[in-house]
């Protein structure tokens, strides 16, 4: 099953997937959401996505903050 940025909740509270399969999943759509955006993308677009993929390092630092803490902080610098 491919998940989508609805899905960040449901990623976080799967019992059975360990913090390794929940973290790949996580930057799986970030990424996914990142290669959607083109050339002709428009200033809304991209600030959409960069706020989405904000809530996704949120959800990150849920799971291991040594690796979202890093991730927002380097956001919140441009």
């Amino acid at each position: 099953m491919t998940y989508t940025f609805n899905d960040i909740d449901k990623i976080i509270n799967f019992k059975s997937w360990n913090n390794r399969k929940k973290l790949d999943e996580l930057f799986r759509i970030d990424a996914y959401l990142y290669c959607n955006l083109g050339i002709t993308s428009s200033y809304r677009e991209r600030t959409e996505v960069k706020r989405k993929s904000k809530v996704i390092y949120k959800a990150v630092e849920t799971i291991d903050e040594n690796i979202g803490k890093p991730l927002l902080f380097l956001m919140d610098t441009d």
